[in-house]
């Protein structure tokens, strides 16, 4: 196999391809780049860590043809620090690799590629929908914050996908906060069958950040999601991504978010998150042998107190609110509650409280038409 690439483009093409690979497979081959050079003017590349794949179709000049596995990690790094515009990499029956660019020549060797798992297939009657780029990476970026990280309920381990004819919802939950996003959506029906668009899956939560980092930002690009039962694949620009689906049915999101609050406050968005970020200051130091400093949030009369006090210090604000209900002061982690009002995009915000015990509600108001969006926090049981 003889290719000449230019070398930029190889290194772009094989940094996306390093989400799929892994620091230690369970055999050499999973740790390679799968190199197909069948076609005289591209190569394809292929990475599969037995979880998740990438493919990328690469620009090159195809001087002898082949298939071959050679380390991924390796010829990244190897592409990286060499010089020239072109690169030409060889592999001889010998399985030794050759690159050379300019006066720099660099060897390493290559795997047969017979060993590089196979990728399973998805038939062509599975459900397939194409969707805004944009939209899919503005709705991850609401929930991702909610995802669970090593929770022992399965499910929760990434984000829960409901597609509808006109409109997409996205809910994440690891049980001591939730997102749930609604939002109007050009869902293009790919499907056999195009009677009906209805589907739901979960993603793993390591999956929902590639993609939220791999998908392209235009308004124009769209994606294509192509699922079975058990896996997904995402078709846009010149790549390819493959994932396993969670299998189960997710948890029962709208019984766990409390609506019957009593306790009502309004407030501006970015006056509350500015407090809240100032507060961090304090809340986010961290003393030996203990969790991170719960913040106090009193809402007393026409006035929301944000306070923290730590060993790193202490905060106090004030914030004008409209407030229904009792006054209430509820403990709650600050960094949750950053991360959900970063994740609104209005002006004022709703909260919902009932007692010091109970969950609350964060609400954006003044969302566009068709849009819904709650963000549901555990407060911290504390002494007040």
């Amino acid at each position: 196999m003889k290719i000449i690439f230019d070398r930029q483009k190889l290194i772009n093409s094989i940094a996306p391809l390093l989400c799929a690979v892994p620091n230690k497979g369970p055999f050499p081959e999973v740790e390679c780049i799968h190199m197909n050079a069948e076609n005289p003017a591209e190569v394809v590349l292929t990475t599969f860590d037995l979880e998740k794949a990438m493919r990328v179709s690469c620009e090159a000049t195809v001087l002898e043809t082949g298939t071959y596995a050679i380390n991924a990690n390796k010829l990244f790094m190897m592409l990286k620090v060499m010089e020239g515009d072109e690169v030409t990499l060889t592999v001889n029956a010998k399985l030794e690799t050759t690159l050379q660019s300019g006066r720099s020549t660099q060897k390493m060797s290559a795997l047969k590629p017979e060993g590089f798992p196979a990728i399973p297939a998805i038939n062509n009657q599975s459900l397939r929908y194409d969707i805004s780029c944009a939209l899919l990476k503005k709705m991850i970026a609401k929930v991702s914050f909610a995802m669970g990280v090593n929770d022992q309920r399965y499910i929760l381990n990434g984000a829960y996908f409901r597609v509808e004819k006109d409109s997409l919802m996205v809910v994440a939950c690891d049980g001591f906060k939730m997102a749930k996003c609604i939002t109007k959506a050009d869902i293009v029906n790919r499907s056999a069958d195009d009677t009906q668009v209805r589907y739901s899956y979960i993603v793993p939560a390591k999956t929902v950040q590639e993609l939220y980092r791999m998908l392209p930002d235009g308004e124009d690009d769209r994606v294509m999601m192509h699922m079975s039962r058990k896996y997904l694949i995402c078709y846009f620009e010149n790549k390819t991504f493959y994932t396993r689906l969670i299998e189960g049915e997710y948890i029962d999101y709208d019984r766990i978010i409390l609506k019957n609050h009593k306790i009502f406050l309004e407030v501006d968005r970015d006056r509350l998150l500015g407090a809240l970020e100032r507060a961090a200051v304090v809340t986010e130091e961290k003393i030996a042998g203990s969790n991170r400093t719960p913040l106090r949030f009193s809402a007393e009369g026409d006035v929301l107190k944000i306070m923290a006090n730590s060993s790193a210090g202490s905060s106090y604000e004030e914030i004008e609110i409209n407030h229904e209900g009792d006054d209430l002061l509820v403990s709650l982690n600050n960094k949750y509650l950053i991360d959900a009002i970063r994740s609104c995009e209005c002006e004022r915000l709703r909260i919902e409280m009932t007692s010091v015990f109970s969950s609350i509600n964060i609400i954006p108001l003044d969302l566009e038409e068709g849009s819904d969006e709650v963000f549901f926090l555990l407060p911290i049981k504390t002494k007040q």
